[in-house]
C-alpha cells in the first residue's frame, strides 16, 4: 500500500518548498510532486515604469540571484531598444557574470549541497594522515593539505559535537546507510567546507570591484556598464584579477579534487541513473564571445531523449508557460509575451495534502514544444558536449575518465552535481582571458563603455541566457515609452515545475521517481537529488497582483 511521505520545508536552498512522494512498501518512490509554497510580488509593480528602471527592479527577485536579474532585464531592454553594448561592456559583464559563476557553486557545492553527501559525525573518526594521502591521491597539491592541519579541523569539530551546538551541522542525518564516504574523505571535504567560506567572501568582493558592491550591484546600465572609473584602473583591474585568481586556485586544488572523490565511492548512483529526471535538456547560449551574440561559451541547444548524437536549435516561438496545476487562473499554455499570471489558490485537501490532481504550487509549468526541459550546469554540459565543443567535451570526457564513468552516468543526480564542478572550472579558466581582452582594448585606446540609447514609444524585446542555476530569459513589452508587460521565466521555474496539460511531471518531480530510501523517516536521498538542482524559489515566484489577498504562511 502506497503512503505519503511530506518534506516540508526543503532547507539549503533559497526560498520555500514543499515535497510530497508516494512511497510503496519498499520505500521506493512512485509518485512525486514539488511545490513552491510562498508567493511574492515584483514583475507587476514594473508595469506603467520606465523601461530603464527594470533591472534594478528585477534584481529584487531573490537575494542571492541578484546579478543575473539584473543582467538579463537590462539585455532584454536592449533588445527592445534595437542597441548593442561596446565590447568593453560586454567583456566586463562576462567577467561580472563568471567571477559570480565560481562564488556562487562553490557556496552550492559546500554549504547547500555537500552535506547530503559528507558525513561530518564519521569525519570526527578519521585518520588525519591518510586523509591527506587521500587527498594528494586525487591532486598533486590539494589545497591546505597536511596531518596538522586536518587534526586541527577534525579538533575543531569535535568540539561542536561535545558542546552539542553544532550549528550548520545541527538536525542532519548524520549515520544513514545512503552516505558512501569513508572518515577520510569526509574530512577532508568537511576541511574544504570550512575554507569555502573565506573563498566565498573573496568571489563576492572581486564582483563587487565592478559592481559597486554585492549583493546587488549597480553597474548596469541600457546600453553597457557604467563602471568607467574602476575599469581604467590599473589598481582596480588589478584587484580584481588577484582575487579571481585566488577563486580560481580554489576551484583547481579543492573544488574539482573533492567531486572526483566523491564520485568514486558515489559510483553506483551514477551508474544506476538515480536522480536523472526529465530526459531533455535546454541551453539558451551563456557568455558571449562576439558582440553579435552569435557565439558562446555554453553553446545554445537542445537535446532530447537523452541522444547526445543529435543537437537541436532552440525556437524561442516555443516557449510556454501554463498553470493548469498552478494556482493561477488561466491554465492554458501562454508565450512569455502574453503571459498572465492572475491567482486562484485552492489550498490543500483535508488530509493536509497537495492535491495532485489540482492545481497545487505557485509555481508555473514552462515548455518547450510541449515538453518539460531541465536547464542548469548538467543541461549546458550535455549540449556542449553534444555539440562538440572543444572546451566542454574535452573536460567532461577528463572528469568520466577521473571517475571511471560512462557518459551515461551524466544523467544522474551525481552527473549533475559533476557538471556544476566542470563548468565552474571552464569558468574560471576564461576569466584571465576575457580580462586581458579588457585591457589589451584600453591599451589600444577603445575605452568606450556605453552606447547611447533611448526608449522607444512601442516594442518589444527578451533576453535569453544562463546564470548559474540555468536557462533564464526576461520579456518586455513597452507601450508609450513605458512598460506595459513584463514576464520573467527563470531556471527554477523550468525544473521545479508541476504536471502539464498533458500530465508530465517536472524535472523536480521525474527526478526522484524510482529512488529508494534507506530509510522513510530520513529522507536524505530526496534531498541529495533536489539539492542538485539547486532550487531558488524566490525566483521562481515573484508576481502577484498588487491588490490581492495577503495570506498567511507558517515555517516550522
Amino acid at each position: 500500500m502506497a503512503k505519503r511521505l511530506v518534506v516540508d520545508p526543503i532547507t539549503r536552498i533559497e526560498g520555500h518548498l514543499r515535497i510530497e512522494v508516494e512511497l510503496d512498501n519498499t520505500n521506493t518512490i512512485r509518485d512525486a510532486w514539488s511545490s513552491i509554497t510562498l508567493w511574492r510580488g515584483i514583475e507587476t509593480i514594473l508595469q506603467g515604469r520606465d523601461p530603464r528602471d527594470a533591472g534594478l527592479i528585477t534584481q529584487r527577485f531573490c537575494g542571492v540571484c541578484t546579478y543575473v536579474h539584473y543582467e538579463a532585464s537590462i539585455m532584454a531592454c536592449e533588445d527592445a531598444f534595437g542597441i548593442k553594448p561596446p565590447p568593453n561592456a560586454r567583456l566586463i559583464r562576462n567577467l561580472t557574470q563568471g567571477i559570480w559563476y565560481l562564488g556562487d557553486h562553490i557556496m552550492h557545492f559546500y554549504h547547500l549541497h555537500g552535506l547530503d553527501w559528507v558525513d561530518i559525525v564519521s569525519a570526527l573518526s578519521a585518520n588525519p594522515k591518510a586523509a591527506a594521502d587521500l587527498a594528494k591521491s586525487v591532486h598533486p597539491d590539494p589545497w591546505n593539505c597536511s596531518e596538522t592541519h586536518y587534526k586541527a579541523v577534525q579538533d575543531r569539530l569535535t568540539r561542536f559535537v561535545k558542546s552539542g551546538r553544532l550549528g550548520p551541522f545541527a538536525n542532519a542525518y548524520w549515520g544513514n546507510p545512503s552516505f558512501k564516504l569513508p572518515p577520510e574523505a569526509n574530512l577532508v571535504i568537511a576541511s574544504h567546507y570550512l575554507d569555502a567560506l573565506q573563498v566565498s567572501k573573496v568571489a563576492a568582493q572581486a564582483q563587487a570591484i565592478f559592481g559597486g558592491k554585492n549583493p546587488h550591484p549597480q553597474h548596469l546600465v541600457v546600453g553597457g556598464v557604467s563602471c568607467v572609473l574602476d575599469a581604467l584602473n590599473p589598481s582596480r583591474l588589478g584587484e580584481f584579477l588577484f582575487r579571481a585568481k585566488e577563486v580560481n586556485d580554489f576551484v583547481e586544488r579543492a573544488y574539482i579534487p573533492d567531486v572526483i572523490l566523491a564520485a568514486r565511492y558515489y559510483k553506483g548512483e551514477g551508474l544506476a541513473g538515480i536522480g536523472g529526471g526529465a530526459k531533455n535538456y535546454l541551453c539558451f547560449g551563456g557568455f558571449p564571445l562576439d558582440d553579435g551574440m552569435n557565439s558562446f561559451l555554453f553553446p545554445r541547444g537542445i537535446v532530447k531523449n537523452r541522444d547526445l548524437a543529435k543537437l537541436l536549435p532552440v525556437d524561442e516561438t516555443k516557449i510556454t508557460e501554463e498553470a493548469l496545476h498552478a494556482w493561477y487562473q488561466d491554465d492554458k499554455p501562454q508565450h512569455p509575451y502574453e503571459g498572465t499570471t492572475i491567482p486562484k489558490y485552492t489550498g490543500y485537501d483535508k488530509e493536509g495534502h497537495l492535491k495532485g490532481d489540482e492545481k497545487y504550487s505557485w509555481c508555473k509549468a514552462p515548455r518547450y514544444d510541449g515538453e518539460p526541459h531541465e536547464v542548469g550546469p548538467l543541461a549546458r554540459m550535455i549540449v556542449g558536449y553534444a555539440a562538440g565543443d572543444k572546451k566542454i567535451k574535452p573536460l567532461v570526457e577528463g572528469t568520466l575518465k577521473a571517475t571511471g564513468l560512462p557518459a551515461t552516468a551524466l544523467f544522474s543526480t551525481l552527473g549533475r552535481t559533476a557538471a556544476r564542478a566542470i563548468e565552474t572550472k571552464l569558468v574560471g579558466d576564461q576569466l584571465e582571458p576575457w580580462f586581458n581582452e579588457l585591457v589589451g582594448n584600453i591599451k589600444k585606446g577603445d575605452v568606450r563603455t556605453w552606447t547611447r540609447c533611448s526608449v522607444p514609444k512601442e516594442g518589444q524585446g527578451r533576453s535569453m541566457t544562463e546564470p548559474p542555476r540555468g536557462s533564464l530569459s526576461h520579456w518586455i513589452r513597452i507601450r508609450d515609452y513605458k512598460i506595459a508587460n513584463y514576464q520573467a521565466v527563470v531556471p527554477s521555474t523550468w525544473n521545479c515545475s508541476p504536471r502539464d496539460m498533458n500530465n508530465k511531471r517536472g524535472p523536480y518531480e521525474e527526478s526522484l521517481i524510482g529512488t529508494k530510501l534507506a530509510k522513510a523517516d530520513q529522507p536524505l536521498e530526496i534531498l541529495r537529488t533536489i539539492h542538485s538542482f539547486d532550487p531558488c524559489m524566490a525566483c521562481a515566484v515573484h508576481i502577484i497582483e498588487p491588490n490581492g489577498e495577503i495570506r498567511k504562511f507558517r515555517v516550522s
